[in-house]
């Protein structure tokens, strides 16, 4: 897929240093997505190693660990019954990783017709007693898959079988028809937000212009550039970091999932998986980033004069080090991206002028080398601040995304979705919900910065020199310095300014 392409352009080798298989902990219990309760579960949301271990057939653990199952054990494992509710680290990772075997709503319609039979007995005063006991723990399911995967709902298929096992519930008993209302009405409120955000970056993406088509309709002098918009580094760290927290917020954990992972050989659905491989958000999520570096770029390579194009990358890296510390390391990560690319490098008289030390600084802790363990070792004190933070500034994490995207990418290639034995190898989905579970943490944090429209405005509709037009405007600034440098930049003279 293009972002994937993208992701190895900006991060080169990959390692699978530090995944470990999975050991139960409290801090992924604590990373979990917060749902609340409909009713209180105190008295069923019992361990998950604590019950229906005994006995219960195609499920198997390790030092009370579950490691691995049969598809259908792990489905019967997710449905509560009248002595049982699953844990909630459970029902997160195996609603995040089902969607590898089957469709979303299959499972949905699996998940009903287990309710209906565990529900069902000879005797009605027993099924009904039996119902009163069952269905809050039922709702209590529902509620936590529409507040965690939401955008698993936008299915048709996936409504309609939530409408009929909800109507089911609320014929018993006025109290489940209000809480059912509640869990509808937050779900519609999600999804109408999603439409009206991703029409947004609809109508965004389609105003885009190219810088070059622009300098050619206005003169420089009226143009428009990022220090005339703001000239405070603090205050551009701070909007760009409303930018990353709201695209953050609108990624739903299944596209990490859907993002990589294949259809499963053993699935008899001819159609493919067209709509299992949605991952919009998170691809808007990487071109973000994609944008935020030529932005920087061609920031740099439009002024004419080479003291004005130092001031530039100065105030850049002024921005960069306002990111750090804030704890936006994607921002951070794009703009040095932007610093690096050859249009921008290969100016070496601007470059002469510019004072490195604190970029070099930047740089060091982005630094690929071991696994970009600096990189890692400030995302773990800035994960620990967040913890401990007394404020909203101090809970922002911003992770470099195309690293964790990587660090996914590659726990899904070098594990197997199924043991030999063709059970479902549950310990790779504990240590991928693990990862994920981490991202769902930061993504809620609200930015408590205050928005500056014009600014935002610019950042994301600013048009930006294309990758051609860069180098026309880096040899426009500094000449070529070798003959191939010398044909290119005639090659392009000819075909971008002969445009019209």
């Amino acid at each position: 897929m293009y972002f994937v392409q993208e992701i190895r352009l900006v991060i080169g080798e990959a390692s699978l240093e530090g995944f470990q298989t999975y050991n139960p902990d409290s801090n992924f219990e604590d990373n979990m997505p917060q749902t609340p309760s409909v009713f209180s579960t105190s008295s069923y949301n019992k361990n998950l190693y604590q019950t229906k271990e005994e006995g219960y057939a195609g499920l198997y653990y390790h030092d009370n660990n579950l490691v691995s199952g049969s598809l259908e054990a792990l489905i019967q494992h997710l449905v509560p019954n009248m002595d049982y509710y699953p844990d909630r680290t459970y029902i997160f990772t195996f609603l995040l990783s089902s969607r590898v075997f089957l469709h979303p709503h299959e499972l949905m319609s699996k998940v009903c017709q287990l309710c209906v039979e565990n529900q069902r007995l000879s005797d009605p005063q027993a099924e009904k007693i039996r119902f009163r006991k069952m269905a809050p723990k039922i709702l209590q399911l529902l509620t936590e898959w529409t507040e965690t995967f939401p955008y698993d709902f936008r299915d048709e298929r996936m409504m309609h079988s939530l409408k009929e096992l909800t109507q089911r519930l609320a014929s018993g008993d006025e109290l489940y028809r209000k809480a059912i209302q509640q869990m509808t009405q937050a779900l519609i409120r999600k999804l109408t937000t999603l439409s009206q955000y991703e029409e947004a970056l609809a109508k965004i993406n389609a105003t885009a212009t190219d810088r070059l088509t622009v300098l050619k309709t206005k003169p420089q002098s009226m143009q428009r550039d990022i220090l005339t918009i703001c000239n405070d580094p603090f205050t551009l760290a701070q909007q760009l970091t409303h930018i990353e927290l709201e695209r953050l917020s609108y990624i739903g954990p299944e596209e990490f999932v859907q993002a990589f992972t294949p259809k499963d050989p053993l699935d008899n659905d001819k159609s493919g998986f067209s709509d299992h491989k949605k991952a919009s958000n998170l691809e808007a999520y990487v071109a973000w980033f994609n944008r935020l570096s030529y932005l920087v770029a061609t920031e740099i390579c439009m002024p004419v004069k080479k003291r004005q194009r130092a001031r530039v990358i100065e105030f850049f890296i002024d921005v960069a080090r306002e990111c750090f510390n804030i704890g936006n390391f994607n921002s951070l990560m794009a703009i040095i991206s932007g610093m690096n690319m050859s249009p921008v490098s290969r100016l070496k008289k601007t470059w002469g002028k510019v004072k490195t030390a604190k970029l070099d600084i930047l740089e060091h802790q982005m630094d690929p080398s071991s696994n970009f363990y600096n990189y890692r070792t400030a995302l773990r004190g800035a994960t620990q601040r967040s913890i401990t933070a007394h404020s909203s500034r101090e809970k922002i994490v911003i992770p470099f995304f195309s690293l964790l995207m990587k660090d996914i990418y590659f726990l899904n290639e070098g594990c197997a979705n199924r043991l030999p034995n063709g059970q479902v190898n549950f310990e790779k989905f504990w240590e991928m919900a693990k990862q994920v579970s981490k991202f769902m943490t930061w993504r809620k944090v609200e930015c408590p910065f205050e928005r500056d429209r014009k600014i935002l405005q610019y950042l994301l509709t600013a048009p930006v020199f294309s990758e051609d037009a860069l180098y026309l405007a880096s040899y426009e600034s500094e000449g070529p310095e070798n003959n191939m440098e010398k044909d290119r930049w005639k090659s392009l003279r000819s075909t971008l300014l002969s445009r019209v």
